[in-house]
Parts: C-alpha cells; sequence; structure tokens
C-alpha cells in the first residue's frame, strides 16, 4: 500500500470519528468509569477529583488519542499550558485549518513521511511505553566532544554491526555459478578481481579476454569454491588445463619488408616476472616472418621502453619498475625494513593469487641498485645535484659536522669484491681519507693513543676497543647544513678522531662558511690551530666561526656557553647546531641492515638513502623557510614583551640592561688571576660537573633502551658524584663559612652558585643573567628573520637558475644545436631528453609557484597553518626554544 492511501484511510477514519462525537463522548464516560473501578477499590471512596489514566495508544488509529475529562466535562492536561503543543485540524472539505477547542477529538500535527519505511520505522518507535508522556521523539544524540567516548561508541558500532559483517563476508565466498556478465549466455566459469564491476567470465570469455591481461588475478568457480588460478591456467570444458602467456610487451609492427600477415607471433623462453603481486612465470615473445624467415626477439632496451627492468643483462627474471619504486618508498617511511621482508611479502602475494615460486634476494639487490645507478646519471644529464643546499648556495651559514656510530659493519658480513656504484658521491673514499689523515698526523707528529687527536671520552679515543673487535667500518663522520641537508660523509676507522671532521671541513670550504658546529668545538678548535701553524694550507679554515651546538653548550659552565655557544654568537641566528643529530633520527634506522651488508651495498644504500632524504628536502624547503620566519617572527614578538615585563618588574632602563649585557660578556671573557686562579678552577669544574650529572640523569631513559646501558650512565653519575662531593669539600675549605655549599641542594634545579650573588654591585650575576638570555634570544630572533630572508631569496633565485638552464637545453635540443654524440645519446634519445626536460622545467615551475605563495604570505603577515604540509622528516618544523 502507498503512502497517499494509507494517508487516505486515516483521514477517512478521523472524519468519521469526528462526525459521531457523541459516540465518541459517551465511549470516553465508559472508558473513565472502566478505568476508574480499579482505583475505587483500592483506596476507597474519595471526595476529590482524581486525574483520569489514559487508555493504551490504539494501534489501529495511531493519530487518535482520547482525551480526560473531569465530572463537568472540560478537558483535564497533563502538563501545563505554556509547554503544550497547539493543535489543529486540517478540513479536506474546505481546505483550511481549523481549531479543535472544544472537540472531544485533538488530532496532532502532521507530516507525510518520505517512504514506507520511513512511516513504519515512525509507527514502531511511536509505539513505546512512553509516548503519553512525550508528544515528540527526542532529538539524535549529538557526538561527544571526548575523545575516550566517540572511541567506545565507535566500538560499540562496530560490534553491533559485526554479525551483519561476518555473513557478508561469508556470503561472498559463495561460487554458485552465474551467468557470464560479457556474453550473457554461457554460465560463468571465472572471476577476476581485476575485471571490476562485472568480474564474471565464462570459459571462452576468460581467455579472450585475459590473454592480454595477464596480470589479472583470476579464481575458478568450478570446483565450488574459489580457486586462485595463475595466468598459465585456463578453463576448458569445466576443468583446469594449461596454457601458454606471454609477456606483454610492444612489439614492432614489422621486422622486414614482407607483408604484415606473414607475421607470426611465438612463444619464446620462460621468464620470472616480479611485480607488486608477486612472480609471475610468461614467455617472452618471439616474431617470425614465414616468408624470409627473419625473426625477433626481445632484448634489454624492449624491457626498459616497457617499465621492466632485467635481473641480468641475459635475463631469465624481469622486475615491473614499479616494484623498485615501491621499495623505495618503503625504505624512505620505514628505513629499517630489509629487503628480504620486502620480498617476503611478494612471495606471500605469489602464493595467496594460485602461483608458485621464489625471489632471489640478491637479483633484487643487485637489479635495484642498477636501476637507481641508471637514474643517478640521468640525473647528471639534467644538471642536478643531489648535496647542495638550495638555500645555502652560494655562500653558507653553518655547517654541522658529527659522528654516527650506530652506522658499524661486520667484518664477516658478505665478503665482496664488488665496487660500490655510487662510491665517492656521497661517502668519501677511504683510501683518500686515509692518505690525508697520514699527512695530518705525519705534519703534526702525532703520537697513536697519546697525542691531540682524540680525547678522553670513548667515543674520540683513537685506540678505540671496536677497532680489534669483529667490525670493519666503525661509524660514519656526517656534515649536514642547517637545514638538514646532507654535505658529505666518510667511514671511521679510528674512533672519532679530529682529523675526520678536518677532512669534511677541509672539503667543504670551496665555498663561504660562516660557522663551524661540533659537539666538541670547544676541544676542537685548539687542534684545529695546533694544526693550521703546521699545514698552512689549512688557514682558511680557521675564518670560520667555532660554533658550539645549543644542547652540548649546557653541559658547560656559563662562562664556556657564553664563549662558545651557537645562542650567544652574533650571526648565528636561531641555527641550533643540532641539525645533525635530527637527520640521524632518520639514518640511524637504516644501520639495522647495513651492519649485514657487503662495503658496496652499505656505500650504495646509505649514499641512495641520503639522496632521497635531500630530495624531500628540497621539495619542501619553500614550506619550511616561511615556518622559521613565521615562528621567528612569533617568538620574537613574544620575547620584546618578556624584556619589557622584566623591565618594569626590575624598575630599569633600556641602557641598565644593556650594561648589564656587557658585564656579563666582561666576565666571561675575563682571564684568571693568580690568586683566583685556583679557585676559579674548583667553580668552574663544579659547574660542569652538576650539569653533567642533570644532563645524564634527564636522558637516563631516553638515549638507552636496555638495562645495561642504563647501568653505564647510573655508574657514570655515581662517579661524577664521587668527585663532586671532593670538589665541593675543597671549595668549602678555600671560601669563607657564609660561603660555603651543601652538596645535597646543588644538585636541586635552581641553583644558585655564591659566586652569582652580589658583592658590591646592586644586581646580583642571576639577575643580569637573566636579562642577557633575553637580550640575546631577541639579538638572534633578529638576525633569524634576516637569515632567513636571505634564504629565500636563495633559494628563489636557485629555482629561477634551475628553470633558465633547462629552458636552455631544451630550446637547445629543440634546434638541434647539440649534436647526438652528445652525452652519449642517439637521436631517439635526445627526443627522450627533450621530454624529459620539459617536465622537470614544469616540476620547477610548480614548486616556485609554491615557494611565491609561502613566502608571499609569511612577508605580508598574513598567518598560515604548515600542519599539512609537514613531511615527517623536516627537522626545520622544531625550533629550539633556548
Amino acid at each position: 500500500m502507498s503512502d497517499y492511501s494509507n494517508l487516505e484511510q486515516v483521514l477517512n477514519e478521523l472524519d468519521e470519528l469526528v462526525e459521531h462525537s457523541k459516540l465518541n463522548y459517551e465511549l470516553q464516560i465508559l472508558d473513565d468509569f472502566i478505568n476508574k473501578m480499579p482505583g475505587e477499590q483500592e483506596a476507597g471512596p474519595s471526595t476529590s477529583h482524581q486525574p483520569v489514566q489514559k487508555a493504551p495508544p490504539s494501534t489501529s488509529h495511531q493519530p487518535v488519542r482520547w482525551l480526560k475529562r473531569d465530572s463537568e466535562g472540560n478537558v483535564v492536561y497533563d502538563r501545563p499550558r505554556s509547554s503544550r503543543n497547539q493543535t489543529a485540524t486540517y478540513s479536506r472539505k474546505t481546505g483550511a485549518h481549523t481549531r479543535m477547542l472544544d472537540s472531544s477529538v485533538e488530532i496532532t500535527n502532521y507530516c507525510p513521511p518520505d517512504t514506507v519505511e520511513t512511516f513504519l520505522e515512525e509507527l514502531n518507535h511511536s509505539q513505546g511505553d512512553d509516548l503519553d508522556d512525550q508528544e515528540t521523539a527526542p532529538a539524535p544524540p549529538r557526538a561527544s566532544s571526548d575523545w575516550s567516548t566517540r572511541k567506545s561508541l565507535l566500538s560499540e558500532r562496530w560490534e553491533k554491526e559485526r554479525p551483519c559483517l561476518v555473513n557478508t563476508m561469508v556470503a561472498q565466498q559463495n561460487a554458485t555459478t552465474p551467468i557470464c556478465q560479457q556474453c550473457g549466455s554461457s554460465p560463468a566459469a571465472v572471476r577476476c578481481r581485476d575485471c571490476r564491476p562485472q568480474p564474471f567470465f565464462c570459459a571462452d570469455c576468460d581467455v579472450s579476454i585475459h590473454r592480454n591481461h595477464v596480470f589479472h588475478n583470476r579464481d575458478a568457480t568450478i570446483a565450488g569454491f574459489f580457486q586462485p588460478l595463475p595466468p598459465t591456467t585456463c578453463v576448458v570444458e569445466r576443468a583446469l588445463s594449461q596454457c601458454v602467456c606471454i609477456v606483454p610487451l610492444e612489439m614492432p609492427e614489422k621486422i622486414c619488408s614482407c607483408s604484415p600477415g606473414s607475421l607470426s607471433i611465438n612463444t619464446g623462453k620462460v621468464v620470472a616476472v616480479v611485480t607488486m603481486n608477486g612472480r609471475y612465470d610468461l614467455s617472452m615473445p618471439e616474431m617470425k616472418c614465414e616468408a624470409c624467415k627473419a625473426t625477433w626477439s626481445a632484448g634489454v632496451d624492449d624491457l626498459v621502453r616497457n617499465d621492466y627492468w632485467p635481473a641480468t643483462l641475459h635475463f631469465s627474471t624481469v622486475y615491473a619498475t614499479d616494484v623498485f619504486c615501491s621499495y623505495e618508498e618503503l625504505k624512505m617511511a620505514a628505513p629499517g625494513l630489509s629487503c628480504q621482508a620486502f620480498l617476503r611479502m611478494l612471495d606471500q602475494r605469489t602464493v595467496r593469487f594460485g602461483r608458485t615460486g621464489k625471489i632471489t634476494a640478491d637479483s633484487f639487490r643487485k637489479s635495484f641498485l642498477e636501476w637507481e645507478a641508471v637514474r643517478f646519471e640521468v640525473d647528471k644529464i639534467c644538471r642536478e645535484e643531489h648535496f647542495v643546499c638550495p638555500a645555502c648556495t652560494p655562500d653558507m651559514l653553518a655547517v654541522s659536522v658529527d659522528g654516527n656510530r650506530k652506522h658499524y659493519r661486520f667484518k664477516n658480513a658478505a665478503r665482496s669484491e664488488e665496487q660500490a656504484l655510487f662510491d665517492g658521491i656521497f661517502i668519501a673514499k677511504d683510501d683518500e681519507v686515509e692518505r690525508f689523515v697520514d699527512y695530518i698526523h705525519s705534519t703534526t707528529n702525532h703520537v697513536s693513543g697519546r697525542g691531540v687527536c682524540g680525547g678522553e671520552w670513548s667515543a674520540a679515543r683513537e685506540t678505540s676497543t671496536r677497532s680489534s673487535s669483529k667490525i670493519d667500518e666503525e661509524g660514519l663522520e656526517l656534515a649536514v647544513c642547517r637545514h638538514g641537508v646532507f654535505l658529505g660523509a666518510l667511514n671511521m676507522f679510528r674512533g672519532e678522531i679530529y682529523a675526520y671532521p678536518l677532512y669534511l671541513q677541509n672539503k667543504l670550504a670551496n665555498k663561504p662558511i660562516s660557522f663551524f658546529a661540533m659537539d666538541v668545538t670547544c676541544k676542537y678548535w685548539p687542534y684545529l690551530n695546533k694544526v693550521a701553524k703546521s699545514c698552512p694550507e689549512l688557514q682558511h679554515l680557521l675564518s670560520m666561526k667555532p660554533f658550539l651546538s645549543v644542547f652540548h653548550a649546557k653541559a658547560h659552565d656559563f662562562k664556556c656557553e657564553v664563549k662558545w655557544s651557537g645562542a650567544y654568537q652574533q650571526g648565528a641566528g636561531l641555527t641550533l647546531g643540532e641539525e645533525l643529530e635530527q637527520c640521524n633520527a632518520f639514518l640511524s634506522r637504516i644501520a639495522v641492515t647495513t651492519k649485514h651488508m657487503s662495503k658496496a651495498g652499505r656505500t650504495d644504500m646509505l649514499t641512495l638513502m641520503a639522496m632521497r632524504w635531500n630530495q624531500q628536502k628540497f621539495n619542501n624547503l619553500a614550506t619550511s623557510l616561511a615556518c622559521r620566519y613565521q615562528k621567528a617572527t612569533k617568538r620574537l614578538e613574544s620575547q620584546l614583551q618578556d624584556l619589557e615585563s622584566m623591565r618594569i618588574q626590575l624598575a630599569v632602563t633600556q641602557v641598565e640592561v644593556e650594561g648589564w649585557v656587557t658585564d656579563i660578556k666582561e666576565w666571561a671573557e675575563a682571564t684568571t688571576s693568580k690568586n683566583n686562579a685556583d679557585l676559579d678552577a674548583v667553580t668552574s669544574r663544579m659547574e660542569v660537573l652538576v650539569a653533567s650529572i642533570k644532563r645524564r640523569s634527564q636522558r637516563l631513559y631516553k638515549d638507552t633502551d636496555g638495562s645495561k646501558g642504563r647501568a653505564r650512565i647510573r655508574r657514570k653519575i655515581r662517579e661524577d658524584k664521587a668527585i663532586l662531593s671532593s670538589v665541593v669539600e675543597k671549595y668549602n675549605s678555600m671560601v669563607p663559612d657564609t660561603e660555603r655549599i651543601i652538596f645535597d641542594s646543588i644538585l636541586s634545579d635552581e641553583t644558585v652558585w655564591p659566586w652569582q650573588l652580589s658583592h658590591g654591585d646592586a644586581v646580583d650575576l642571576k639577575t643580569k643573567r637573566k636579562a642577557f638570555d633575553v637580550v640575546m634570544a631577541i639579538r638572534r630572533l633578529e638576525e633569524e628573520k634576516k637569515i632567513v630572508l636571505s634564504e629565500m631569496a636563495k633559494h628563489w633565485k636557485s629555482l629561477s637558475t634551475r628553470a633558465d638552464t633547462l629552458k636552455e637545453m631544451s630550446c637547445q635540443l629543440s634546434s638541434e644545436a647539440l649534436e647526438s654524440e652528445l652525452w652519449a645519446l642517439n637521436e631517439e634519445g635526445i627526443k627522450g631528453f627533450l621530454s624529459l626536460t620539459l617536465r622537470k622545467k614544469q616540476e620547477v615551475t610548480r614548486m616556485m609557484k609554491h615557494a611565491r605563495d609561502c613566502y608571499s604570505q609569511v612577508l605580508t603577515g598574513t598567518s598560515m597553518d604548515f600542519q599539512n604540509d609537514w613531511d615527517g622528516y623536516d627537522s626545520d618544523s622544531e625550533l629550539s626554544d633556548n
């Protein structure tokens, strides 16, 4: 029955009730009398008039409800008049709304439902026990703002729907034979998972369709269930039969001067084709002319043109290049992923779709690296620089150098003598580094284990215990710019000796560099001065300013921090000096697999990951610089407010604050007098020990993930506390009783040293230092804005130059100004290179548009939200508050 007929029936019944109001009145009196009898029997006679209970709603006349009346015939309402809905009825005869004030029947407002199902749902809902107490349906519940509540509701909905999903999943396995969805006449015998939305084929349609779609995943239905089929299996007369499938390749239209009708396509040798769905055993196509007997077979060039890559030059295994791209993307997302784990996933997909065969890991790894090497050569032809930061060209503000000892490699791992494909591209050649180190040691009369090359800590000892263990390379010495772009690296074999960062510093000194950052700059710079005296050709390295990273500066006394820390270096901006640590957060995860690789494989994989890291940095450089500028602007405003609040609180002028800054600098640079030399040495030693203990305590559970590592740190803390105790006793014996220090109080969060308190001056050293830090932060932020603005200009200039270079190259090629012998490309290669330059030019144009939008918005003061544009490896997204 339609919605309209139901409504007509209800309205007819309402009309009859209205016309027979007298009968309704008598029925109401009778109903009141019946409902009243049980109450009188239980409660006894009463003189007061009690409201009469409502009768149960009628299921046949749902829109009608009986009204309660008193003994005088007046209507009795359950709710006050102010909360009642005004009711009206619609007269079908007059087409007007009329008020039913004195009638014994009240009709509520009614809106016809959209569908029958909606009306039935409304009826079912209205049959609840609270129908008389609540005339309107409650509003649907709003989503809770509490996360745990939303998750709980979501879990409840899934749990409620799970039985239906289980039924659907089981019903999906029903292999009842339908009719072929292609011809529409024969019963289906095959289901194809890739031919949606019409997946069912009969045997003949399956062969005709999938002869050219051999990579589709098919299932047979003839056995009463879905049975996965390899491409070399088909259904013939309700039985499985073997067939021959060839690799889909683009073949020439003719191979000789004979007519095309004389050509025949035959099957050649069987090869294993590996795609993201696993391994396929297919046959290579061969063409033969029946007239002149000319033949054609696919070669390596034909495979590459069709997006395949051979395992060897006499290929028996072929890889789809999509597999290589996917493996590279997975390595960037999960650097610890091994090649074997990736291939095991492909093997499982092979079995899942009814095929057999394994994929060789060595063959895959070699082919992947050869593919990457060819891509690198193509980039060289396009004049792309993988290890040059566009925002640091032509001059560079800061270079950060540090060692990463997680990148060691076992000596017995894959002893192969093959040469690395990327040798010397990112990681310097070992023989060149060795010659440089030997030259430095011979010039400075270095004695192994006793000279200035090395240090007192285990990582920098030249005679490291790892040298006599079962490892070959002990790690990597890396160099990055302040934007986290890898610039170079070398293998360490003697610990983190100073000659290694000296090699990288000398190698990168071909462009102007303002600052050279290290975690031990305060020890490295005296070594550099000594080497420069013996090696005049290294004198130019002293033009760089020493830069101690912000984090390591906190481990020194305040005098050393003021002298060496980048937070107090004029012109450094917000350069942290810790950019390399952020890069190592990515690169160190690759060490899980590279320590078991061969020497060449390790070099190639690390170089490849460094190039892809830099490429991500280049793509997000505009967003990164814009975010830096925006954050620096906001933080500068905040620091200026803090300075103003401090001045008001201390009731000082700007001139007085500048005087405090000068006092702190003079105090830090002041030389120690002979009378106070011993006392100053003790106080300096005390500050260093306290800072070291606090730093180790804070990072006890951050730097190590095992009990052995934490035990070493706790042992070192105990040793430092024992030394500190003796130093405190020595200090107390050298100062008056009023300046004595209690050992238990100096390890608290707020340590105030006696020598930082005022002695004759109106303001103590602690207050001056607080003002000094705020003023230095303001100066660094002002410098940062200027630096970032300069880097924006460099980046824009780099993109413009890149676009002009590609345009020039494409114009020269289109005008045939370059001969075909250039870059060893033939005529077809030159045409492909023209298309490649046009595509790269379009990419550069897109990057320029994005950079222009970002820079123009932040420079005009428009606030931007960069969270959606951020990549997971962008170190510029975090700026230190120190």
